[in-house]
């Protein structure tokens, strides 16, 4: 056995006896180290101890027990983050990057301690516990069918995750812009924040459409963005990504709302090869520069800032003339001061763009109001906007 699967294996010993299963995480997080088999008759301080030290439940008992379970270790999960954060008693508390990269840390601890509790699957991906519904489907569309004869086990956080996602998947969700349902799939950011569409939906086309009816839309996920433009009777769209759980999302969209004539769903990384200019470019890339702290947050965070640089620095070259590109960034980062409004417009200039027109709106998602939440007053003060950008005239 070579050193990668070992990687994709967890182990223990039960009844005496060693087993192994396949260990799934879309996350890309290690299988833990250490297994303990864990039934209905464990206690939330037992099993919440076992996991702060790093030692992983794999459950035995009932699903519904175990789903009570992990909400109580959630709980004290909270309690002991609120107990360290009162032992600092630190004044003021921390502000800006500090108070983001603290909030992350902690997030990542709570991720990883209640990701210990273990659930086991049989090979076509049914939980093998007592009054446990049938994850199958969900599974599937998260992990690739199921291989034969094969077990595997997964946490119980990241399989709520997988069913949850598959609920807004199966149902979807209404995008008044376009007057149907986008259905996202599991690690495809979902369009809940209806204020960035609507801001596409309404600014002003560039004049240039009327001549060269091609737009492209860069990084297209669900391919929201690409089906609002189309509905404006865009001719043409090439939307692109580069994630193949997004281009599949996005075509699947495409085809659901009937778009197929207009938007073509392309493989790549930022700008299409071959579809040399357009007139209209839209962007709307991870708002916040930071690592990612697995694959499913790529959507959100983008190390260095890089897709959004890279599309300012193409975007000359691709636009025609008397086009524009429009950028759809939160400005959440400069209020955790991870980028300055100065930087973002340096980088503007340097791609050898102008700001034709900014077009402001502000969020209105639950946590804006919510003062517990440690990023609130960054949360408070976003304001998310469309940038439209145009080649210097110079140029």
């Amino acid at each position: 056995m070579n050193g990668a699967a070992a990687e994709a294996l967890v182990h223990w010993t039960e009844s005496g006896a060693a087993h192994s299963a396949r260990w799934r995480s879309a996350r890309a997080l290690p299988p833990p180290k250490r297994v303990l088999v864990a039934n209905d008759t464990m206690k939330a301080d037992t099993a919440w101890h076992h996991a702060a030290e790093g030692t992983a439940l794999l459950w035995r008992g009932d699903y519904q027990n175990a789903r009570q379970l992990l909400s109580a270790m959630g709980r004290r999960a909270d309690t002991a983050q609120a107990h360290r954060a009162g032992k600092r008693k630190q004044a003021p508390p921390p502000t800006g990057a500090d108070a983001f990269n603290r909030y992350r840390m902690a997030q990542a601890q709570r991720a990883r301690t209640l990701g210990m509790l273990l659930v086991p699957f049989n090979a076509d991906f049914s939980l093998t516990l007592t009054r446990a519904p049938d994850v199958r489907e969900a599974c599937a569309e998260a992990w690739g069918a199921p291989e034969t004869s094969e077990t595997s086990v997964a946490s119980l956080r990241e399989l709520l995750g997988i069913v949850g996602a598959h609920e807004w998947r199966r149902k979807g969700i209404e995008v008044p812009a376009i007057g149907a349902r986008i259905h996202p799939h599991y690690g495809v950011f979902s369009p809940v924040r209806a204020e960035y569409i609507d801001l596409v939906a309404t600014a002003p086309l560039p004049a240039a459409l009327a001549a060269a009816q091609v737009a492209f839309d860069i990084g297209t996920g669900t391919g929201v963005l690409a089906a609002v433009l189309a509905k404006r009777g865009i001719a043409r769209v090439v939307a692109t990504d580069r994630d193949a759980n997004a281009l599949a999302c996005a075509r699947e969209n495409v085809a659901r709302l009937g778009l197929g004539a207009q938007i073509e769903v392309l493989e790549t990384d930022l700008y299409p090869a071959g579809h040399d200019r357009a007139a209209l470019i839209v962007c709307n890339p991870p708002w916040i520069p930071a690592r990612p702290g697995s694959p499913l947050e790529r959507a959100i965070y983008d190390q260095d800032g890089s897709m959004l640089r890279g599309f300012l620095a193409g975007l000359a070259a691709h636009l025609e003339p008397g086009g524009e590109g429009w950028l759809i960034l939160s400005d959440i980062a400069e209020h955790l001061g991870l980028r300055t409004r100065a930087q973002l417009l340096a980088d503007i200039a340097a791609a050898g763009l102008s700001v034709v027109a900014r077009m402001d709106t502000r969020p209105t998602h639950p946590r804006v109001s919510d003062a517990t939440d440690p990023l609130h007053a960054a949360r408070r003060a976003e304001v998310t906007s469309l940038w439209r950008l145009a080649t210097n005239v110079s140029k």
